[in-house]
C-alpha cells in the first residue's frame, strides 16, 4: 500500500475515526502520524473527540499512552461559538454535526497547512471548506 505524503510542518487533526484508527493501531494511520511528526506536524485532536471515540471496549491504557502523545485542543465557549457559526454557514444541524464542527473549528484555529484524517470527507468539506487539506481513513 502506498504512504499518503503529508506537507511540511503544520498541523495533522486526527477525528474521531482517525484516533479511533490509532487506538487500534491501524497501520496506515500510525505510518501517517508518524511521516506527520517526521515532518515536524503537531498532531492534535479536538477534547470532544475523546467523548465520540471511546467505547467500552477501549484499552484505557492505550487511550492514556495515545493521548500522551497528543494535543488535546479543548472547547471553551468562543470555541463553541465559532463551531456553531461553521454549522449555519454550511447548513448543518448541531443535533448530528456538533463534534464535527468543533473539530472543524480546532482545526481551522491551528498553525497551517493544516492536514485532517476523517472518516467524514463530505460534511468536513462543507465546515473546513479548502482551508484544510482532508485524508480520507
Amino acid at each position: 500500500m502506498a504512504r499518503r505524503k503529508l506537507s511540511h510542518e503544520g498541523t495533522l487533526v486526527l477525528d474521531s475515526e482517525g484516533l479511533s484508527k490509532l487506538l487500534s493501531d491501524d497501520e496506515a494511520v500510525v505510518a501517517l502520524v508518524a511521516e506527520a511528526r517526521s515532518r515536524g506536524m503537531e498532531v492534535v485532536i479536538c477534547a470532544l473527540t475523546i467523548i465520540e471515540a471511546v467505547h467500552a471496549r477501549t484499552n484505557k491504557s492505550r487511550l492514556h499512552w495515545v493521548l500522551s502523545g497528543l494535543r488535546v485542543v479543548p472547547v471553551g465557549d468562543e470555541e463553541a461559538k465559532a463551531a456553531s457559526a461553521l454549522l449555519m454557514e454550511a447548513g448543518l444541524h448541531g443535533h448530528k454535526h456538533a463534534i464535527d464542527a468543533a473539530v472543524a473549528e480546532a482545526a481551522l484555529r491551528q498553525q497551517r497547512p493544516v492536514v485532517m484524517l476523517t472518516s467524514d470527507i463530505d460534511d468536513m468539506t462543507k465546515l473546513c471548506g479548502g482551508r484544510v487539506r482532508l485524508v480520507a481513513v
